[in-house]
């Protein structure tokens, strides 16, 4: 009913207060992650893929990239997969087949047919792995854990990346950032 002034010189005080704490919200002193680059796709520990080698159908399979980073191929044994694009693996496996007499000139595909996950943590409704899907934002990976619980900082995130290779590195995240396969997104609980 009555509304209680504040005396501006209180006001000053909690300005002066709250202001440096604005600056040393959770996550906000890391740097921002880099736009993924529009060079081919690397492959990665946990993607699934379709290896097509045409007119055999015996060596047409679904695989999936081990924790050795490698695949295992019919006839020939283990090949490494990781930090490799499709197209390097098609190259691999078909000079393979040749050297080993097995086909001639043989035609492989390979195509992923399901990306690593990617891993939401923190101030979300449910927190896990989500499959990754290509054009996915930080925002919609929210979307799919549920959405911000009331406590979470909204307009950034954390994330941890691994490029395919054994490197990862570690930023923050806009709420329209593009992901990549196997990120580990942090929503941080905020102060206030």
């Amino acid at each position: 009913m009555f509304a209680r002034r504040v005396h501006p010189s209180a006001a000053c005080v909690l300005a002066t207060l709250l202001v440096p704490l604005a600056g040393c919200a959770p996550g906000s002193s890391l740097p921002p992650l880099p736009r993924p680059s529009n060079t081919a796709y690397r492959l990665g520990v946990g993607d699934q893929l379709r290896v097509l080698t045409y007119n055999e159908l015996q060596l047409s399979n679904t695989f999936i990239v081990g924790d050795n980073g490698q695949i295992a191929f019919p006839l020939i044994g283990t090949i490494p997969a990781m930090g490799l694009t499709t197209s390097q693996l098609e190259t691999d496996i078909a000079s393979r087949l040749a050297s080993k007499g097995i086909l001639n000139h043989p035609s492989i595909s390979v195509e992923v047919t399901q990306y690593r996950p990617i891993f939401v943590l923190g101030e979300v409704s449910h927190p896990g792995q989500y499959p990754y899907m290509p054009g996915m934002t930080t925002l919609s990976a929210v979307a799919l854990a549920g959405g911000y619980t009331y406590r979470a900082v909204t307009g950034y995130a954390g994330a941890v990346r691994n490029n395919g290779t054994n490197e990862t590195v570690e930023g923050r995240l806009a709420r329209d950032s593009l992901l990549q396969p196997g990120d580990v997104i942090t929503i941080y609980e905020r102060y206030f």
